[in-house]
Protein backbone atom coordinates (compact mmCIF):
# COMPACT_ATOMS: atom_id res chain seq x y z
CA UNK A 1 0.00 0.00 0.00
CA UNK A 2 2.55 2.53 0.93
CA UNK A 3 4.93 2.59 -1.78
CA UNK A 4 1.57 2.87 -4.15
CA UNK A 5 0.38 5.71 -1.91
CA UNK A 6 4.11 7.20 -2.58
CA UNK A 7 4.20 7.14 -6.18
CA UNK A 8 1.06 8.17 -6.68
CA UNK A 9 1.52 11.14 -4.56
CA UNK A 10 4.59 11.86 -6.01
CA UNK A 11 3.03 11.97 -9.70
CA UNK A 12 0.90 14.91 -8.30
CA UNK A 13 2.93 16.69 -6.91
CA UNK A 14 5.40 16.98 -10.19
CA UNK A 15 2.35 17.61 -12.20
CA UNK A 16 1.54 20.68 -10.28
CA UNK A 17 5.41 21.50 -10.26
CA UNK A 18 5.19 21.30 -14.20
CA UNK A 19 2.00 23.66 -14.20
CA UNK A 20 4.09 25.84 -11.85
CA UNK A 21 7.66 25.67 -13.22
CA UNK A 22 7.77 23.78 -16.71
CA UNK A 23 4.33 23.77 -18.31
CA UNK A 24 5.17 22.97 -21.75
CA UNK A 25 8.10 21.36 -23.77
CA UNK A 26 9.11 22.02 -27.33
CA UNK A 27 9.48 18.94 -29.57
CA UNK A 28 10.53 20.86 -33.08
CA UNK A 29 8.05 23.62 -33.84
CA UNK A 30 5.14 22.08 -31.33
CA UNK A 31 4.80 22.73 -27.60
CA UNK A 32 3.19 19.98 -25.53
CA UNK A 33 2.38 19.60 -22.11
CA UNK A 34 4.29 18.14 -19.47
CA UNK A 35 1.23 17.47 -17.49
CA UNK A 36 -0.16 14.47 -18.92
CA UNK A 37 3.35 13.15 -19.79
CA UNK A 38 3.62 13.50 -16.14
CA UNK A 39 1.01 11.11 -15.62
CA UNK A 40 1.32 8.63 -17.75
CA UNK A 41 4.81 8.04 -16.18
CA UNK A 42 3.26 7.69 -13.42
CA UNK A 43 0.63 4.81 -14.43
CA UNK A 44 3.42 3.35 -16.04
CA UNK A 45 5.51 3.14 -12.95
CA UNK A 46 2.45 1.38 -11.04
CA UNK A 47 1.65 -1.37 -14.03
CA UNK A 48 5.64 -2.15 -14.22
CA UNK A 49 6.38 -2.48 -10.41
CA UNK A 50 2.74 -4.30 -10.73
CA UNK A 51 0.84 -2.39 -7.68
CA UNK A 52 -1.56 -2.60 -10.65
CA UNK A 53 -1.75 -5.88 -12.60
CA UNK A 54 -2.22 -5.23 -16.56
CA UNK A 55 -5.48 -7.48 -15.96
CA UNK A 56 -7.06 -5.59 -13.39
CA UNK A 57 -6.68 -1.87 -15.41
CA UNK A 58 -8.15 -3.73 -18.63
CA UNK A 59 -10.90 -4.80 -16.73
CA UNK A 60 -11.79 -1.43 -15.39
CA UNK A 61 -11.59 0.39 -18.98
CA UNK A 62 -13.87 -2.43 -20.41
CA UNK A 63 -16.34 -2.73 -17.38
CA UNK A 64 -19.98 -2.39 -18.66
CA UNK A 65 -20.28 0.59 -15.85
CA UNK A 66 -21.48 4.01 -15.99
CA UNK A 67 -17.72 5.11 -14.49
CA UNK A 68 -15.94 3.52 -17.55
CA UNK A 69 -13.73 6.77 -18.38
CA UNK A 70 -13.85 5.46 -22.01
CA UNK A 71 -16.99 6.02 -22.16
CA UNK A 72 -16.77 9.60 -20.35
CA UNK A 73 -14.00 10.52 -22.83
CA UNK A 74 -15.89 9.71 -25.99
CA UNK A 75 -18.86 12.00 -24.71
CA UNK A 76 -16.19 14.57 -23.94
CA UNK A 77 -14.37 14.68 -27.00
CA UNK A 78 -17.45 14.41 -29.28
CA UNK A 79 -19.04 17.16 -27.43
CA UNK A 80 -15.93 19.18 -27.81
CA UNK A 81 -15.95 18.90 -31.55
CA UNK A 82 -19.56 20.04 -31.82
CA UNK A 83 -18.92 23.34 -29.73
CA UNK A 84 -15.02 23.82 -31.58
CA UNK A 85 -16.63 23.40 -35.24
CA UNK A 86 -18.63 26.40 -34.21
CA UNK A 87 -15.96 28.36 -33.02
CA UNK A 88 -13.76 27.54 -36.31
CA UNK A 89 -16.62 28.47 -38.51
CA UNK A 90 -17.02 32.03 -36.99
CA UNK A 91 -19.82 31.86 -34.48
CA UNK A 92 -18.86 32.67 -31.27
CA UNK A 93 -16.69 35.61 -32.35
CA UNK A 94 -19.50 37.01 -34.51
CA UNK A 95 -22.34 36.78 -31.71
CA UNK A 96 -19.69 38.51 -29.29
CA UNK A 97 -18.81 41.50 -31.53
CA UNK A 98 -22.27 42.05 -32.30
CA UNK A 99 -23.11 41.83 -28.07
CA UNK A 100 -19.97 44.43 -27.99
CA UNK A 101 -21.82 46.66 -30.31
CA UNK A 102 -24.85 46.96 -28.57
CA UNK A 103 -22.88 48.51 -25.33
CA UNK A 104 -21.68 51.06 -27.41
CA UNK A 105 -19.83 53.45 -25.02
CA UNK A 106 -21.06 52.26 -21.93
CA UNK A 107 -18.77 50.20 -19.91
CA UNK A 108 -21.77 48.79 -17.60
CA UNK A 109 -23.89 47.52 -20.44
CA UNK A 110 -20.61 45.81 -22.07
CA UNK A 111 -19.76 44.05 -18.98
CA UNK A 112 -23.17 42.63 -18.74
CA UNK A 113 -23.30 41.93 -21.79
CA UNK A 114 -20.53 39.79 -21.98
CA UNK A 115 -20.88 38.04 -18.58
CA UNK A 116 -24.80 37.09 -19.80
CA UNK A 117 -23.43 35.64 -23.37
CA UNK A 118 -20.39 33.40 -21.73
CA UNK A 119 -22.74 32.44 -19.40
CA UNK A 120 -25.20 31.04 -21.96
CA UNK A 121 -22.66 29.67 -24.76
CA UNK A 122 -20.75 27.84 -21.58
CA UNK A 123 -23.92 26.48 -20.36
CA UNK A 124 -24.64 24.76 -24.21
CA UNK A 125 -20.92 24.16 -24.81
CA UNK A 126 -18.45 23.68 -22.30
CA UNK A 127 -15.92 26.21 -20.39
CA UNK A 128 -12.62 24.97 -21.86
CA UNK A 129 -14.13 26.20 -25.49
CA UNK A 130 -15.75 29.42 -24.24
CA UNK A 131 -12.77 30.18 -22.27
CA UNK A 132 -10.16 29.40 -25.61
CA UNK A 133 -12.50 31.54 -27.27
CA UNK A 134 -13.20 34.57 -25.47
CA UNK A 135 -9.95 35.61 -23.91
CA UNK A 136 -7.98 36.65 -27.15
CA UNK A 137 -11.12 38.29 -28.34
CA UNK A 138 -11.58 40.14 -25.03
CA UNK A 139 -7.64 40.79 -24.60
CA UNK A 140 -8.14 42.56 -28.99
CA UNK A 141 -11.20 44.72 -28.34
CA UNK A 142 -10.26 46.04 -24.83
CA UNK A 143 -7.21 47.34 -25.88
CA UNK A 144 -8.86 48.78 -28.98
CA UNK A 145 -11.03 50.91 -26.36
CA UNK A 146 -8.50 51.66 -24.17
CA UNK A 147 -9.85 50.36 -21.33
CA UNK A 148 -8.44 47.86 -18.70
CA UNK A 149 -8.98 43.82 -19.66
CA UNK A 150 -9.40 42.49 -16.30
CA UNK A 151 -12.63 43.18 -15.39
CA UNK A 152 -13.86 41.32 -18.39
CA UNK A 153 -11.17 38.63 -18.16
CA UNK A 154 -12.18 37.65 -14.83
CA UNK A 155 -15.60 37.81 -14.84
CA UNK A 156 -15.25 35.59 -18.61
CA UNK A 157 -13.46 32.95 -16.22
CA UNK A 158 -15.77 33.19 -12.90
CA UNK A 159 -18.63 33.14 -15.70
CA UNK A 160 -17.63 30.23 -17.86
CA UNK A 161 -16.67 28.23 -14.26
CA UNK A 162 -19.83 28.86 -13.03
CA UNK A 163 -22.53 28.06 -15.35
CA UNK A 164 -20.95 25.25 -16.64
CA UNK A 165 -22.20 23.31 -13.38
CA UNK A 166 -25.84 24.12 -15.42
CA UNK A 167 -25.53 20.64 -17.18
CA UNK A 168 -24.03 17.80 -17.36
CA UNK A 169 -21.84 18.53 -20.55
CA UNK A 170 -20.09 21.58 -18.81
CA UNK A 171 -17.53 20.52 -17.63
CA UNK A 172 -15.30 16.99 -18.18
CA UNK A 173 -15.53 16.83 -14.18
CA UNK A 174 -19.15 16.99 -14.61
CA UNK A 175 -19.32 14.14 -17.10
CA UNK A 176 -17.00 11.66 -14.68
CA UNK A 177 -18.53 12.66 -11.34
CA UNK A 178 -21.63 11.81 -13.04
CA UNK A 179 -21.14 9.57 -15.61
CA UNK A 180 -19.42 7.70 -12.41
CA UNK A 181 -22.83 7.29 -9.94
CA UNK A 182 -25.26 7.05 -13.78
CA UNK A 183 -26.50 10.17 -13.44
CA UNK A 184 -29.11 11.28 -16.07
CA UNK A 185 -28.70 14.31 -18.27
CA UNK A 186 -32.12 15.59 -16.72
CA UNK A 187 -32.07 14.22 -13.35
CA UNK A 188 -29.03 16.14 -13.21
CA UNK A 189 -29.90 19.94 -14.08
CA UNK A 190 -33.38 19.34 -11.82
CA UNK A 191 -30.62 19.05 -8.88
CA UNK A 192 -28.10 21.46 -10.36
CA UNK A 193 -29.98 24.19 -11.50
CA UNK A 194 -30.51 26.14 -7.81
CA UNK A 195 -26.98 25.92 -7.15
CA UNK A 196 -25.63 26.89 -10.49
CA UNK A 197 -28.30 29.94 -10.15
CA UNK A 198 -27.02 30.93 -6.31
CA UNK A 199 -23.57 31.08 -7.23
CA UNK A 200 -23.89 32.53 -10.72
CA UNK A 201 -26.27 35.37 -9.05
CA UNK A 202 -23.06 35.77 -6.07
CA UNK A 203 -20.72 35.85 -7.90
CA UNK A 204 -22.00 38.16 -10.29
CA UNK A 205 -22.78 40.62 -7.87
CA UNK A 206 -19.13 40.26 -6.33
CA UNK A 207 -17.23 40.93 -9.64
CA UNK A 208 -19.77 44.23 -9.78
CA UNK A 209 -18.27 45.38 -6.40
CA UNK A 210 -15.20 44.33 -7.30
CA UNK A 211 -14.80 46.10 -10.79
CA UNK A 212 -17.07 49.07 -10.29
CA UNK A 213 -14.04 51.73 -10.13
CA UNK A 214 -12.84 50.35 -13.58
CA UNK A 215 -16.40 50.24 -15.21
CA UNK A 216 -17.44 53.97 -14.50
CA UNK A 217 -14.21 54.75 -16.76
CA UNK A 218 -15.25 56.03 -20.26
CA UNK A 219 -13.88 54.22 -23.32
CA UNK A 220 -13.67 54.62 -26.85
CA UNK A 221 -16.11 53.02 -29.10
CA UNK A 222 -15.63 49.38 -30.30
CA UNK A 223 -15.84 48.65 -33.65
CA UNK A 224 -15.80 45.26 -34.31
CA UNK A 225 -16.39 43.93 -37.82
CA UNK A 226 -16.71 40.26 -37.96
CA UNK A 227 -17.48 38.38 -40.76
CA UNK A 228 -20.44 36.67 -40.96
CA UNK A 229 -20.10 32.51 -40.56
CA UNK A 230 -21.15 30.47 -44.20
CA UNK A 231 -24.79 29.94 -43.52
CA UNK A 232 -24.75 26.67 -44.58
CA UNK A 233 -22.17 25.38 -42.24
CA UNK A 234 -23.58 27.26 -39.59
CA UNK A 235 -26.87 25.72 -39.62
CA UNK A 236 -25.59 22.38 -39.70
CA UNK A 237 -23.10 23.19 -36.91
CA UNK A 238 -26.26 24.72 -34.89
CA UNK A 239 -28.51 21.72 -35.69
CA UNK A 240 -26.59 19.58 -34.65
CA UNK A 241 -25.32 21.04 -31.08
CA UNK A 242 -28.83 21.24 -30.57
CA UNK A 243 -30.65 17.87 -31.28
CA UNK A 244 -27.82 16.48 -29.48
CA UNK A 245 -28.07 18.52 -26.70
CA UNK A 246 -31.98 18.15 -26.30
CA UNK A 247 -31.18 14.06 -27.23
CA UNK A 248 -28.88 14.00 -24.00
CA UNK A 249 -31.91 15.44 -21.96
CA UNK A 250 -34.36 12.53 -23.16
CA UNK A 251 -31.67 9.80 -22.92
CA UNK A 252 -32.56 7.77 -19.73
CA UNK A 253 -36.22 7.34 -21.45
CA UNK A 254 -35.09 6.43 -25.15
CA UNK A 255 -32.71 3.44 -23.59
CA UNK A 256 -29.19 5.21 -25.30
CA UNK A 257 -26.42 5.89 -23.41
CA UNK A 258 -25.11 9.35 -23.49
CA UNK A 259 -21.49 8.96 -25.37
CA UNK A 260 -22.98 6.99 -27.99
CA UNK A 261 -25.38 9.97 -29.02
CA UNK A 262 -22.56 12.33 -28.91
CA UNK A 263 -20.53 10.20 -30.43
CA UNK A 264 -22.92 9.49 -33.42
CA UNK A 265 -23.89 13.64 -33.89
CA UNK A 266 -20.28 14.15 -33.80
CA UNK A 267 -19.88 11.15 -36.73
CA UNK A 268 -22.61 12.73 -38.25
CA UNK A 269 -21.40 16.56 -38.28
CA UNK A 270 -17.81 15.53 -40.00
CA UNK A 271 -20.16 13.73 -42.57
CA UNK A 272 -22.63 16.25 -43.15
CA UNK A 273 -19.59 18.90 -43.67
CA UNK A 274 -17.37 16.84 -45.85
CA UNK A 275 -20.98 16.58 -48.54
CA UNK A 276 -21.24 20.31 -47.75
CA UNK A 277 -17.47 20.90 -48.64
CA UNK A 278 -17.82 18.97 -51.61
CA UNK A 279 -20.76 20.67 -52.98
CA UNK A 280 -18.99 23.93 -52.40
CA UNK A 281 -15.84 22.23 -54.19
CA UNK A 282 -13.57 23.65 -51.46
CA UNK A 283 -11.92 21.31 -48.83
CA UNK A 284 -13.13 20.93 -45.23
CA UNK A 285 -10.51 23.06 -43.60
CA UNK A 286 -12.84 23.63 -40.76
CA UNK A 287 -13.29 19.82 -39.65
CA UNK A 288 -9.25 19.54 -39.86
CA UNK A 289 -9.07 22.18 -37.80
CA UNK A 290 -11.63 20.87 -35.35
CA UNK A 291 -10.04 17.55 -35.43
CA UNK A 292 -6.40 19.35 -34.34
CA UNK A 293 -7.96 21.87 -31.77
CA UNK A 294 -9.66 18.92 -29.26
CA UNK A 295 -8.01 18.28 -26.45
CA UNK A 296 -6.03 15.15 -26.71
CA UNK A 297 -3.84 14.98 -24.58
CA UNK A 298 -6.91 14.45 -22.03
CA UNK A 299 -6.82 10.89 -23.01
CA UNK A 300 -3.85 9.93 -21.85
CA UNK A 301 -4.26 11.91 -18.94
CA UNK A 302 -7.61 10.76 -17.76
CA UNK A 303 -6.51 7.03 -18.13
CA UNK A 304 -3.11 7.59 -16.44
CA UNK A 305 -5.10 9.62 -13.55
CA UNK A 306 -7.54 6.16 -13.58
CA UNK A 307 -4.72 4.17 -13.17
CA UNK A 308 -3.46 5.61 -10.14
CA UNK A 309 -6.97 5.44 -8.64
CA UNK A 310 -7.67 2.18 -9.50
CA UNK A 311 -4.39 1.07 -7.97
CA UNK A 312 -5.36 3.19 -4.74
CA UNK A 313 -9.01 1.61 -4.81
CA UNK A 314 -6.97 -2.23 -4.79
CA UNK A 315 -5.42 -1.36 -1.62
CA UNK A 316 -8.28 0.08 -0.18
CA UNK A 317 -6.92 3.83 0.15
CA UNK A 318 -10.22 5.53 -1.40
CA UNK A 319 -12.49 3.37 1.18
CA UNK A 320 -10.46 4.58 4.01
CA UNK A 321 -10.63 8.08 2.46
CA UNK A 322 -14.12 7.79 2.61
CA UNK A 323 -14.57 6.06 5.82
CA UNK A 324 -12.74 9.29 7.59
CA UNK A 325 -14.95 11.58 5.67
CA UNK A 326 -18.13 9.96 7.10
CA UNK A 327 -21.81 11.41 6.69
CA UNK A 328 -21.96 14.43 8.90
CA UNK A 329 -22.65 17.70 6.90
CA UNK A 330 -21.77 15.88 3.29
CA UNK A 331 -22.61 18.88 1.33
CA UNK A 332 -20.50 20.99 3.16
CA UNK A 333 -17.32 18.43 3.82
CA UNK A 334 -17.24 17.21 0.07
CA UNK A 335 -18.09 20.74 -1.47
CA UNK A 336 -15.22 22.31 0.50
CA UNK A 337 -12.39 19.39 0.56
CA UNK A 338 -12.98 18.78 -3.20
CA UNK A 339 -12.94 22.59 -3.90
CA UNK A 340 -9.03 22.21 -1.82
CA UNK A 341 -8.33 19.45 -3.29
CA UNK A 342 -8.79 20.58 -6.98
CA UNK A 343 -5.95 23.09 -6.25
CA UNK A 344 -3.81 20.24 -5.17
CA UNK A 345 -4.40 17.74 -7.44
CA UNK A 346 -6.00 19.90 -10.50
CA UNK A 347 -9.80 19.28 -11.14
CA UNK A 348 -9.46 15.84 -13.29
CA UNK A 349 -7.92 14.14 -11.52
CA UNK A 350 -9.32 15.21 -7.91
CA UNK A 351 -12.88 14.12 -9.89
CA UNK A 352 -11.28 10.65 -10.52
CA UNK A 353 -10.38 10.32 -7.07
CA UNK A 354 -13.50 11.61 -5.25
CA UNK A 355 -15.53 9.21 -7.81
CA UNK A 356 -13.85 6.37 -6.14
CA UNK A 357 -13.89 7.75 -2.79
CA UNK A 358 -17.46 7.95 -2.86
CA UNK A 359 -18.13 4.73 -4.15
CA UNK A 360 -15.79 2.81 -2.50
CA UNK A 361 -17.25 5.15 1.10
CA UNK A 362 -19.64 4.57 3.70
CA UNK A 363 -22.11 6.69 2.17
CA UNK A 364 -25.15 5.78 0.76
CA UNK A 365 -28.50 7.26 -0.61
CA UNK A 366 -29.39 10.24 -0.31
CA UNK A 367 -25.61 11.35 1.15
CA UNK A 368 -24.26 9.72 -1.45
CA UNK A 369 -26.00 11.89 -4.19
CA UNK A 370 -25.34 14.54 -1.97
CA UNK A 371 -21.99 13.96 -2.05
CA UNK A 372 -21.77 13.50 -5.38
CA UNK A 373 -23.38 17.26 -6.17
CA UNK A 374 -21.49 18.76 -3.69
CA UNK A 375 -17.71 17.16 -5.33
CA UNK A 376 -19.30 18.88 -8.71
CA UNK A 377 -19.54 22.03 -7.18
CA UNK A 378 -16.66 22.22 -5.89
CA UNK A 379 -14.77 20.49 -8.97
CA UNK A 380 -16.05 23.49 -10.90
CA UNK A 381 -15.52 26.55 -8.09
CA UNK A 382 -12.00 25.19 -7.91
CA UNK A 383 -10.88 26.96 -10.76
CA UNK A 384 -11.28 30.27 -9.21
CA UNK A 385 -8.91 29.70 -6.08
CA UNK A 386 -5.43 29.18 -8.34
CA UNK A 387 -4.22 28.34 -12.03
CA UNK A 388 -3.61 24.60 -10.43
CA UNK A 389 -7.52 24.41 -9.85
CA UNK A 390 -9.08 23.33 -13.36
CA UNK A 391 -7.39 22.94 -16.86
CA UNK A 392 -9.38 26.14 -17.93
CA UNK A 393 -7.04 28.04 -15.38
CA UNK A 394 -3.90 27.02 -16.97
CA UNK A 395 -5.15 27.54 -20.66
CA UNK A 396 -5.99 30.92 -19.45
CA UNK A 397 -3.38 31.89 -17.97
CA UNK A 398 -0.95 31.11 -20.85
CA UNK A 399 -3.09 33.16 -23.36
CA UNK A 400 -2.66 36.01 -20.69
CA UNK A 401 0.96 35.69 -21.30
CA UNK A 402 0.89 35.25 -24.68
CA UNK A 403 -1.61 38.12 -25.25
CA UNK A 404 1.26 40.33 -22.52
CA UNK A 405 -1.29 40.97 -20.53
CA UNK A 406 0.29 41.19 -16.33
CA UNK A 407 -1.88 38.65 -14.35
CA UNK A 408 0.51 37.11 -11.67
CA UNK A 409 -0.09 33.87 -9.39
CA UNK A 410 -0.24 35.90 -6.58
CA UNK A 411 -3.14 38.05 -8.32
CA UNK A 412 -5.38 35.36 -9.53
CA UNK A 413 -5.00 34.10 -5.97
CA UNK A 414 -6.24 37.16 -4.24
CA UNK A 415 -9.17 37.86 -6.33
CA UNK A 416 -10.06 33.68 -6.12
CA UNK A 417 -10.36 34.02 -2.42
CA UNK A 418 -12.58 37.35 -2.56
CA UNK A 419 -14.84 35.08 -5.05
CA UNK A 420 -15.00 31.28 -4.47
CA UNK A 421 -15.79 31.74 -0.32
CA UNK A 422 -19.07 33.63 -1.59
CA UNK A 423 -20.16 31.79 -4.49
CA UNK A 424 -19.40 28.38 -2.98
CA UNK A 425 -20.85 28.79 0.00
CA UNK A 426 -24.15 30.26 -1.73
CA UNK A 427 -24.16 27.11 -4.43
CA UNK A 428 -23.54 24.61 -1.64
CA UNK A 429 -26.45 26.77 0.49
CA UNK A 430 -28.64 26.02 -2.79
CA UNK A 431 -27.78 22.28 -3.19
CA UNK A 432 -28.28 22.05 0.36
CA UNK A 433 -32.41 23.94 -0.02
CA UNK A 434 -32.63 21.58 -2.96
CA UNK A 435 -31.29 18.08 -1.45
CA UNK A 436 -32.25 19.11 1.62
CA UNK A 437 -29.47 16.68 3.41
Amino acid sequence: MIPTILISSLTCLLIILSVLFFPEIRVGKKKIGVYWIIALLGALTLLLSRRITFSRLVAGLTAQTAVNPIKILVLFLSMTALSVFLDEIGFFRYIAGAAIKVAGERQTVLFYTLYGLVSLLTVFTSNDVIILTFTPFICYFTRCAGIDPLPYLVSEFVAANTWSMALLIGNPTNIYLGGSAGIGFGEYLSVMALPTLFAGATSLLVLRLLFRRQLAEPMDPIWTEEAKPQPLLLWIGLAHLLLCTALLAVSSYVGFEMWMISLGFAVSLFLFVSVASLIRKKAPRELLRTARRLPWPLVPFVLSMFTLVLSLSSYGVTEKIGAFLGDRAVIFSYGGLSCLSANLLNNIPMSVLFSSVLSDGALTGAHLSAGIYATVIGSNLGAFLTPLGALAGIMWASLLSRAGVSFSFKKFTLYGVILVIPSLAAALLGLWLRLGV
